[in-house]
């Protein structure tokens, strides 16, 4: 597991209007923190979900391939065509 980070961020004008209604007792989250860490963690989750969906569509792709695209392949043939450059 990494060590925690410190990240120093300034932000003004609208952005910082912006940040401040969603801080405090009239906002969501109890300080610029947590904000920022619930941010990082709907990133994280948006850019997992479009990698699941990338996959999904990858192997609805070649699940729908016909059966004679497919060819036997065992561990030595796979090592081998992996090893080329």
């Amino acid at each position: 597991m990494s060590k925690p980070m410190t990240l120093n961020v300034r932000v003004s004008g609208a952005l910082s209007d912006f940040v401040s209604t969603n801080i405090g007792d009239s906002g969501a989250y109890e300080n610029v923190s947590e904000y920022v860490r619930d941010l990082i963690r709907r990133d994280k989750a948006r850019v997992e979900g479009e990698r699941l969906a990338l996959l999904k569509t990858e192997l609805v792709h070649a699940f729908a391939a016909p059966e004679s695209d497919y060819q036997p392949l065992d561990a030595d043939m796979i090592i081998a065509r992996n090893a080329r450059p």
